[in-house]
């Protein structure tokens, strides 16, 4: 029997923040939950935001997508 492992692909759907007792609560994908400190959002936040810019770039250098060429 070969133990074959399932890695799910990037999700489309963005995550929901809410406060609530001062504390942020973030809903995301698949019953994914996380609770944090306003600082600790706050810089969670910070990085998401740079990690996406530089996902972004690492895309455009990639070149265009293929998605959507005929013969593609």
């Amino acid at each position: 029997m070969s133990d074959r492992r399932t890695i799910p692909g990037p999700r489309e759907d963005a995550g929901h923040a809410t406060a609530e007792d001062g504390v942020v609560i973030l809903d995301g994908p698949d019953g994914v939950a996380v609770t944090m400190t306003a600082d600790a959002a706050a810089l969670t936040a910070e990085r998401l935001q740079a990690a996406a810019l530089q996902a972004r770039e690492q895309m455009a250098a990639a070149g265009p997508a293929t998605e959507g060429r005929p013969g593609a």
